[in-house]
């Protein structure tokens, strides 16, 4: 296919200043500085650049660090908000998945493995569109029932040992030491390295304590079986020193099972990302030139490349329909089962069904600029951005390790020079129940499981969290400012009124006018013919059609000469409308656009058209205004027209004629009165109020540019579900905060009682299989907790 008219042309051509990236000129992040443009790999490089160009450019990143965009062929650890733009094609093809860690976004490598900071499995960037990839899975569940049956006769063994002596103990020790050989070094292996690694990077985390009390338990006992003359008579008990190797086993398989059911909650995550990649087609059917048809991949189609469409498939692309017509079912996007129709210049989206006719189109947006790879990405990078509460957590962590190693070492001597005999085997063994029996991993597994389940069940209800903050932040929100056009109303004009004169039948002046206008594109001529077909009028041809830009258009309707268009058109073709100024006026103060219509010179009456009301903003905003959030309407519409549709909707506040600029300053102004703010709209005109924001809401109706300005999209466009959006945050954060206040209730209690501060008193002392199996039942409640938010609707 290289040398197809649709081969791949984006060359890297360019380095990123930032980070060294090879990049081509089609990357979306540019910027131009002292009259050079610089092109950049991911916005979190283009906004560090134009924060400091002079600092970028005079310590320019070693080339050895960057890397090529397309081949991936280089390992990346620096990007914390780096495009998935690449990631949706890479994830198929093994060759270049990204890989990344849930919890530290900013980890990024070319193969899978653990994270150097949490040493959590890496996992795709996105999955695979075709199946799960559960490598990682299987391995770890292979491990864990592999381990099993050595950890049981190990168990009986010593168990055994202590009950009644049926082997002479230095035979036992062997015994044990051969068994959990295989458990530790093999089964463990993973485990034991991820401690190793968190050592060497100077991140404790849960791997530091897990691996730090299997190896001193592992080796004190290999010790004790090889070597036991060299420890000394204080540690021997009953004629022997005694071994842990059913300790270091056992916790090392409960790990492994904990591993194992991680594992898979975090795969049931990537489900709503798989059913979205799999709603495209594999192929698309390319016209060539010369008219022949060839089934491509559809990662080869081009910017410009013809395809036909068949009935019952799926549309490949976004793009505009060129020849033919079809219904086509957009429910995918619109929740609308009934399927639209669709002429020649129609836009077409990507993944929605042809029901009917055979089409071709000419692809526009293709890879991952069509709306559903946006989509992708977005679910994606929701789940793996860190909410505030995960940042505070990962801080908490890193010291409550350190600190659990230290209150470790104080308990092996505090019990070595004051227990009771065997003292220093005592303080052993509970040193190692400490450091088991405090491993973070539920503190780690907290608020990462909550945000990815939140994020995976927002998405199945036509909600797009960009990022963990925004999904915290929501249920904060207590004002919410609103854009009229395209948010509360449909954003297209509509025909609300009519008005005839000098005994004009209305039925007949409208179909005469929507036959006019069938030869129109204008907005205004949509809302004819979509009155006309909502009267089932039948329309006409009409001959000496003419255009006038700014003013309307006139032609002959059976013999007549009709016209429609403003007031000036109608003065400068010598028509009196003077008749109908009352009613004019009266449409005027309802914040309503009139047109006129003349039929052979004589005025024969007027249409009021206005933006009409989404279906659902009635019970949206009542839903938002029983959550106590205060609506605030800011339009650049004129103030007749915003103060119409507020006093329709039962809004008290709102602003009309406001620039882009006076939106942002509204926001700013609420914002300093100590407020939390989201900003509703859908334009292009909104996206500075809506960065501005605490919270951005953008319409999935509207433009680009609004949508990648926001953290939440709304993908339908349907205000209803804006109060589930605020409904699952709050859900949301009471999940995290549930999780966290178990996870440090949990160690707030095991770690005494594993340092033995109840055995003065009743005897009581935490066995390190113990703690293993309550570390190893904290993780999966947590895991369970947030599974939780599945149920939510």
């Amino acid at each position: 296919m290289t040398n197809s008219p649709h081969a791949r042309h984006g060359a890297s051509g360019h380095t990123d200043p930032v980070c060294g990236a090879q990049v081509g000129e089609d990357t979306p992040w540019k910027a131009g500085y002292q009259g050079k443009t610089y092109f950049f790999c991911s916005r979190s490089c283009r906004d560090k650049f134009t924060a400091a160009p002079e600092e970028a450019l005079a310590h320019p990143p070693d080339a050895g660090h960057g890397m090529d965009m397309k081949g991936m062929d280089m390992p990346m650890h620096h990007h914390e908000d780096m495009d998935h733009s690449s990631a949706m094609e890479s994830a198929a093809a093994a060759p270049g998945t990204v890989y990344t860690c849930p919890m530290h976004p900013q980890i990024r490598q070319d193969h899978p493995g653990a994270c150097p900071i949490c040493g959590m499995t890496l996992e795709p960037l996105l999955p695979s569109a075709n199946a799960r990839d559960d490598t990682e899975l299987n391995d770890f569940r292979r491990r864990f029932y592999f381990s099993l049956p050595f950890v049981v006769l190990i168990f009986i063994i010593s168990m055994g040992g202590h009950l009644a002596r049926w082997m002479n103990a230095g035979v036992q020790n062997w015994v044990e030491l051969f068994l959990a050989i295989p458990v530790v070094l093999w089964a463990g292996e993973p485990l034991l390295v991820r401690g190793w690694d968190s050592i060497k990077t100077r991140n404790p985390n849960m791997w530091t304590l897990i691996g730090a009390g299997t190896s001193i338990a592992f080796l004190y006992s290999l010790a004790a079986t090889i070597v036991p003359g060299w420890f000394p008579p204080v540690f021997t008990h009953d004629g022997h020193v005694p071994v842990y190797y059913e300790a270091a086993a056992i916790i090392i398989s409960l790990s492994l099972l904990g591993q194992v059911l991680e594992l898979k909650a975090r795969s049931r995550t990537a489900e709503a990302i798989r059913a979205l990649m799999n709603l495209a087609p594999a192929t698309a059917h390319l016209v060539l030139p010369n008219g022949v048809e060839s089934d491509i991949p559809l990662k080869d189609v081009q910017t410009g490349d013809v395809l036909r469409v068949k009935p019952g498939e799926k549309i490949p692309v976004d793009g505009v329909l060129k020849d033919g017509g079809s219904d086509v079912d957009e429910s995918m996007l619109t929740g609308e089962p009934i399927p639209v129709s669709h002429v020649p210049g129609d836009k077409l989206i990507g993944a929605t069904l042809n029901t009917t006719g055979t089409f071709t189109m000419t692809a526009q947006n293709v890879g991952n600029d069509t709306v559903l790879a946006r989509i992708v990405n977005l679910v994606a990078q929701a789940q793996r951005t860190k909410a505030p509460m995960q940042r505070l957590a990962d801080k908490v962590a890193r010291y409550f390790v350190l600190a659990v190693v230290l209150i470790a070492v104080l308990t092996f001597f505090a019990w070595g020079f004051w227990g009771p005999q065997p003292s220093w085997p005592h303080g052993l063994v509970n040193a190692v129940a400490v450091l088991i029996v405090a491993c973070p991993c539920a503190l780690g597994l907290a608020t990462p499981m909550s945000m990815m389940v939140a994020s995976g069940k927002a998405a199945s209800l036509g909600i797009l969290f960009r990022d963990a903050a925004a999904l915290e932040t929501m249920h904060k929100v207590n004002i919410l400012v609103m854009d009229k056009t395209g948010t509360l109303t449909e954003g297209r004009p509509s025909l609300v009124n009519v008005t005839t004169g000098n005994n004009v039948n209305m039925d007949a002046l409208l179909a005469r006018c929507a036959s006019l206008e069938q030869n129109s594109e204008h907005p205004i001529a949509h809302a004819f013919l979509q009155k006309a077909a909502e009267e089932k009028l039948t329309l006409s041809p009409i001959e000496d059609f003419q255009s006038f830009p700014g003013g309307g258009v006139a032609g002959t309707f059976q013999g007549s000469k009709v016209c429609v268009g403003t007031a000036d058109m109608m003065q400068k073709r010598g028509v009196d409308i003077s008749s109908l100024a009352p009613w004019v006026e009266e449409q005027r103060r309802q914040g309503r656009v009139t047109v006129f219509a003349a039929v052979d010179g004589q005025a024969a009456g007027a249409f009021s058209l206005a933006d009409k009301i989404r279906e659902n903003t009635r019970q949206a905003l009542a839903d938002l205004t029983a959550r106590g959030i205060r609506i605030i309407i800011a339009s650049g519409d004129a103030p007749a027209t915003v103060e119409a549709v507020a006093r329709e909707l039962g809004i008290s506040e709102f602003h009309g004629g406001m620039t882009p600029a006076d939106k942002q300053a509204l926001i700013a102004s609420l914002k300093s009165g100590n407020a939390v703010v989201a900003m509703a709209g859908d334009g292009v005109n909104d996206a500075p109020a809506l960065a501005e924001a605490d919270v951005g809401i953008a319409m999935g109706t509207g433009s680009d540019v609004a949508m990648q300005s926001c953290g939440v999209t709304l993908v339908k466009g349907n205000l209803l579900v804006i109060s589930k959006a605020f409904a699952l945050s709050t859900a949301t954060v009471k999940n995290m905060k549930s999780n966290l206040g178990f996870a440090f209730v949990y160690n707030a209690l095991g770690i005494p009682i594993a340092a033995g501060i109840l055995y003065p008193f009743w005897g009581i002392l935490l066995s390190p299989v113990i703690a293993a199996g309550a570390m190893c039942l904290s993780s999966v409640s947590v895991i369970l907790n947030a599974l939780r938010l599945r149920r939510f609707s």
